[in-house]
């Protein structure tokens, strides 16, 4: 028996891809969708998880059998085979009411209200400009303020299913610390550009391009640091502190989906999975990310100009406009290469029975096919065609990781405390997530 069906709001990954940039950074709407159970093949032919079995989209923690059924375990999610990478169980062609729906809020909160309020109240009243611009901020951001909060309790919460794996009860997401210090620069500029008796309209303007700036940056930062050789400074969401830095696209959809689509740790169990198992993915994920990252930096320095050159009531206008229009551009473009890409890592996994590198660790330089933005890299540049390698030796089993190999947990040589040295000995699930040995990897996974 399953647990009665519990409501979930539904994920919107390709519109937070599209909208993490913008002022309100929202996640998604609380929408409520009846999620009863989601199938997981992790693996057709596995004892524990058959094709046609399916779990309840979250899974709680052990209790009684009179007062509710045991949880799934997370440690018997059995092992990808050599002819598909691991799935990712969840799906968006379901929601797309939901996504229509959602844009429609957030277009008339983060676009529409602002610009309407503006004209009309500056021009059509007589109201002073300082009152004007008192009622435009103060209607920003209704839906992202509740979404804060709303994410804030889904991770605090006692027995909460959403927060990152392994962590504590007082521990955010990447997604949440984010959020947090973009609202406070926010709150800086608006108050610093409203409260004069004369507004400063460029500065108000210049909200959805700092929101732009500042994710640009964080994240471009953190993927830089990882090719660099640095380890995660601190715990990245499910990615533990002295890892390797993961990718930044990685952290962001992992969190969205968890928190704001309901995935709960179920989701970022098999995201990691994922990750760590591919490194097609992962270079996919890096790729993906510097096109963002690096395109709100660009795209916001040029919005920047505009607002501080052209007259103030068409500095207002685009400062607020041009974000949406550069985001559409990119979502249109992003759309097709994620899914050209994910046919290749398939095809890629399935010729070569895996990926290469060390397997199931996070290895930045594991060799692995040609993504679509290096074909097309190599299609212009014909010296790049020679610098090409392709994947490795099949993957080995987990089991064969060397020791001594990192795998994504802390060094024991560079830290304490809390280190876990890597055992080859381990099971697949403390090899992957970093577990400590002759423990339950169900209770490391489940809620605190």
């Amino acid at each position: 028996m399953y647990p009665s069906p519990r409501r979930f709001r539904p994920n919107f990954l390709v519109l937070r891809l599209f909208s993490f940039f913008l002022l309100t950074c929202t996640p998604c709407p609380n929408i409520p969708l009846v999620l009863t159970r989601v199938p997981l093949k992790i693996l057709s032919s596995g004892p524990a998880l058959m094709e046609e079995e399916t779990v309840p989209a979250q899974a709680g923690p052990a209790q009684e059998p009179a007062q509710e059924p045991a949880q799934v375990e997370l440690a018997n999610f059995e092992l990808p085979t050599h002819t598909e990478p691991p799935p990712l169980p969840y799906s968006l062609h379901t929601r797309k009411k939901s996504i229509l729906f959602f844009w429609t809020i957030f277009v008339i909160d983060t676009l529409g209200q602002p610009l309407i309020f503006y004209w009309c109240l500056w021009y059509l009243t007589d109201l002073s400009h300082n009152v004007v611009f008192s009622i435009v901020t103060a209607s920003l951001g209704g839906v992202s303020v509740f979404e804060y909060f709303y994410r804030l309790y889904n991770l605090f919460r006692k027995n909460s299913r959403a927060r990152p794996l392994n962590a504590r009860v007082s521990w955010l997401d990447f997604f949440q610390i984010n959020f947090t210090i973009v609202w406070l620069i926010l709150a800086v500029e608006l108050i610093a550009g409203s409260v004069p008796h004369e507004p400063y309209v460029r500065l108000i303007a210049m909200v959805l391009p700092t929101v732009m700036f500042y994710f640009g940056i964080v994240y471009l930062s953190l993927d830089i640091f990882r090719m660099m050789g640095f380890k995660a400074p601190f715990r990245i969401s499910s990615t533990p502190k002295g890892s390797v830095m993961p990718t930044a696209l990685y952290a962001l959809i992992e969190d969205v989906v968890a928190v704001d689509g309901g995935g709960g740790q179920i989701y970022r169990y098999a995201l990691r999975t994922r990750y760590l198992s591919s490194p097609y993915f992962r270079r996919m994920l890096f790729e993906m990310n510097c096109f963002w990252s690096g395109g709100s930096i660009v795209f916001a320095a040029a919005i920047t100009a505009v607002v501080f050159t052209v007259e103030e009531p068409v500095a207002f206008t685009l400062g607020w406009s041009l974000p949406f229009a550069w985001a559409i551009v990119w979502t249109i473009i992003t759309i097709p290469w994620v899914q050209s890409d994910l046919r290749r890592e398939k095809r890629a996994w399935a010729e070569n029975r895996g990926q290469g590198g060390i397997p199931w660790v996070d290895d930045i330089s594991a060799p692995t096919a040609r993504t679509r933005f290096a074909s097309m890299h190599a299609s212009v540049n014909p010296w790049a065609r020679d610098k090409h390698s392709a994947p490795s030796t099949p993957s080995e089993a987990p089991e064969k990781v060397p020791d001594g190999v990192s795998n994504g947990t802390p060094n024991g040589a560079s830290n304490s405390g809390a280190e876990v040295p890597h055992d080859s000995n381990a099971t697949p699930h403390e090899q992957t997530f970093g577990g400590i040995p002759d423990t339950d990897p169900a209770k490391e996974v489940s809620p605190v």
